[in-house]
């Protein structure tokens, strides 16, 4: 396409198009502190991302895949200043450059998880520096569009595809408003239950010390997903804290021979060092305090007493085992396979999304009129094409899920798997039927479509009908498909 039109409009067509060639970029969102960088880090794999108490995080930052680690402040003039990483491998606290100069920090990193996902850190909500939240509300878009209040930083989150929330606790409204308002700033699938999802981090300070804080925090997050039922897909609770040693293989060797001379402590003397971090710091212990202090800023109470409790029933336990049982314990497996299932098996429906709402606008905004013409048709003819007929179905189940067309729950529910799905058992929830079952049943879900459309909608829900029934019909299609295969 972009030999068919001007040089303009064929620079932007190149850029939209290489851009569907990167991996699926997701933006870690949320107030200052929610424990948005420990969360990066773990979906990196290496604590790369500074997580110290404060005004941490003041830019959005960018992580992705790269034959060399190297960062690079990228200002809004478009220069850019490399600097290494510090010596513990994290970026430098100072970036050497006034932060009202900079647009994002762009950081490359040797990491394998990077090769299919580029995570995007943004600044946190409700910061007490009033310029950092001014930032972070305008990078999610809270805040209305002002080329003073860091544009560059904004667009770039703006170009995320999906979109994790992090809180802790309790929902605000503000939490709300900022997901929504994420959607409206972002690409046409951006923030939405289609490719949106919770974070509940931290859950290890619903309970005191080194409490079990996963019977408060399983319940608590089911009602938070049903606060949250338009704006996200679910709610994850994770330790994030544990997810991020665990996973960027932070505890060592030494570490677990020091957890397993503090298991071998009577019961008693376990129970008032896991009291409080003040007494696991003070009390007599055959750990010196430095590495005491050190396993708390590793695990903190909760999982030091659960791997206190798993060195003291098996004392051979390796450190790898110890670490695959933490990772298990924070939940970061559930989140990750959440990700899988959201976000990343269906990245190129929601690149190719993001692609044509880009086109869509540059068709309605460049200046030459044969280019607009050009790019409309080419638009058009995409979107006839059946291969791209899931973008229509993720775009009517987006509307469905966000209340600006409403259906009856089970016609929702159904709607919403025959978008986010191609599994037609799953999506027909005929878990043991055979081929010519699943077909016949396609078939007839399609002409429940095709009469509700006809006979029991208003123009809205008529519209998203009728995009349901032609989905049924490429599902039997389907089905019919894979049963003549040998």
């Amino acid at each position: 396409m972009g030999g068919r039109v001007g040089p303009e409009a064929g620079n932007q067509v190149r850029q939209i198009h290489d851009r569907l060639g990167e991996p699926l970029r997701v933006a870690i969102a949320g107030r200052l502190k929610a424990g948005k960088s420990t969360l990066v880090n773990a979906l990196i794999g290496r604590r790369v991302a500074p997580t110290a108490v404060g005004e941490c995080t003041r830019v959005v930052t960018r992580f992705r895949y790269g034959p060399a680690d190297r960062v690079d402040v990228v200002c809004r003039d478009g220069q850019r200043r490399s600097l290494p990483l510090d010596d513990d491998g994290m970026i430098p606290q100072r970036l050497g450059v006034p932060l009202a100069r900079v647009a994002y920090v762009d950081v490359t990193l040797t990491s394998e998880k990077l090769r299919e996902l580029t995570v995007v850190d943004t600044p946190g909500l409700a910061s007490t520096d009033t310029v950092v939240s001014d930032r972070a509300a305008e990078a999610v878009g809270t805040a209305p569009f002002d080329a003073d209040i860091d544009a560059d930083s904004a667009s770039e989150v703006a170009a995320a595809e999906a979109v994790v929330y992090v809180f802790t606790q309790a929902v605000r409204a503000d939490d709300v408003q900022a997901l929504e308002a994420f959607r409206d700033a972002s690409a046409r699938l951006s923030s939405s239950p289609i490719n949106a999802l919770g974070v509940f981090g931290k859950v290890d300070t619903l309970v005191g010390g080194a409490g079990d804080p996963w019977p408060v925090a399983e319940p608590l997050a089911a009602q938070q997903a049903g606060l949250l039922a338009r704006t996200v897909s679910d709610v994850v609770p994770v330790v994030g804290l544990l997810a991020e040693t665990a996973e960027a293989g932070r505890l060592t060797g030494a570490d677990r021979d020091a957890l397993l001379r503090l298991a071998a402590l009577p019961a008693g003397e376990v129970r008032l060092l896991l009291a409080s971090a003040d007494l696991f710091r003070t009390r007599e212990a055959p750990v010196p305090a430095d590495h005491r202090e050190r396993l708390l800023g590793l695990l903190d109470l909760y999982g030091i007493g659960f791997a206190l409790a798993q060195l003291a029933a098996e004392p051979r336990l390796p450190t790898g085992e110890l670490v695959r049982r933490l990772v298990a314990v924070s939940g970061f497996a559930r989140l990750r396979h959440t990700l899988e299932e959201t976000f990343r098996w269906r990245s190129d429906a929601i690149k190719a999304g993001w692609a044509l709402s880009r086109l869509e606008r540059l068709a309605g905004h460049t200046r030459d009129a044969r280019d607009r013409e050009t790019l409309r048709d080419a638009v058009e003819r995409l979107l006839r094409d059946p291969a791209y007929h899931r973008l229509r179905l993720l775009d009517a189940a987006q509307r469905v899920a966000t209340g600006a067309v409403p259906l009856p729950v089970e016609w929702e529910q159904e709607l919403t798997r025959l978008a986010t799905s191609q599994d037609p058992r799953w999506i027909l929830r005929l878990p043991e039927a055979g081929t010519d079952e699943l077909a016949a049943a396609a078939v007839a879900a399609a002409n429940r479509w095709r009469v509700y459309a006809v006979a029991g909608a208003g123009p809205a829900q008529s519209r998203v009908a009728q995009v349901a029934h032609r989905g049924f019909h490429l599902l039997a299609q389907q089905a019919r498909a894979e049963g003549a295969r040998p």
